[in-house]
């Protein structure tokens, strides 16, 4: 259900018959979720974004930047330090919207894994969306590692069944083999019409990116991989407005890196690594 300041919203016609706008309006008022927005204009801003999300998951899809563990990333070094766990780090005097862009650009001499991808894929959408000027200033330090984002990003959890396009979800595999602990999940983008982007694996189904994680689980396995019901999106009026602003924070604080060594996990557990450090457990 959709509300626009209070009031519930069913004017769908606004966007195109079979447009991706209209799809997304149409899932978001058959969820029994609350969709609420204080404008039409907050409730488009998401709309455009969540189609440049899914845009920039099928050119990631369509380039050449390969799956990798951490000890095997490799970035262009003209843009990026490579750093000695795996991460991405923006060199200096380099502009963030360049270094995202050659990602796509150059993307045959990348290596990632799944959680990286997922937020190079969001980068990349916000950059098409708020232009080069506001992406350079918001996000000056960028740093590519596992859910690492920075805090004008919002990236933020919920647990449900009803994902939109443009939301990121996970697939467990609980009985995945150590020896490619790389594989014991895969992040997706939710592209709608039942399907999902998930680098390394591709454009899939749900049952074709599970077929595909359980042809690497352990010798023995018992248990099938499976759609978990997390759900990672970025702030869509948190990015809204701040893209408006003109007087940036530039010295803003950063989120602790969480250094783990563990390839392809869900936000959720990123984000229980980095309860356990501001919580002092």
């Amino acid at each position: 259900m959709i509300q626009i300041a209070g009031v519930p919203f069913q004017q769908s016609d606004m966007w195109p018959v079979e447009s991706t706008g209209k799809m997304i309006v149409q899932l978001m008022n058959e969820s029994p979720l609350l969709y609420a927005y204080q404008s039409v204009n907050e409730l488009s801003f998401e709309l455009v974004l969540r189609e440049s999300i899914m845009t920039s998951a099928q050119l990631m899809n369509q380039g050449d930047a390969e799956f990798a563990t951490f000890e095997t990333s490799r970035c262009n070094p003209q843009y990026w330090q490579l750093t000695m766990f795996g991460g991405f780090q923006l060199k200096p005097n380099v502009r963030p919207a360049d270094a995202i862009n050659d990602i796509f650009l150059n993307s045959s001499l990348y290596a990632f894994e799944c959680a990286g991808a997922m937020l190079i894929t969001y980068y990349h959408a916000v950059l098409q969306n708020i232009g080069e000027s506001s992406f350079n200033q918001l996000f000056s330090n960028l740093f590519i590692y596992s859910w690492h984002s920075d805090p004008d990003l919002g990236i933020h959890l919920s647990f449900s069944n009803n994902f939109l396009p443009g939301d990121v979800i996970y697939f467990k595999n609980p009985d995945f083999d150590p020896q490619a602990s790389q594989w014991r999940g895969e992040n997706a983008v939710v592209l709608g019409n039942g399907l999902y982007f998930g680098h390394g694996l591709g454009i899939l189904t749900s049952e074709g990116i599970i077929e595909s994680l359980n042809s690497v689980r352990k010798p023995g396995a018992t248990r099938s991989a499976y759609l978990t019901d997390t759900i990672a999106r970025p702030s869509f009026k948190r990015l809204q407005r701040v893209s408006m602003q003109r007087d940036y924070v530039l010295n803003k604080i950063q989120f602790v890196i969480i250094t783990h060594n563990e390839s392809s996990i869900s936000y959720d557990r990123y984000k229980r690594f980095l309860d356990q450090i501001y919580r002092g457990v």
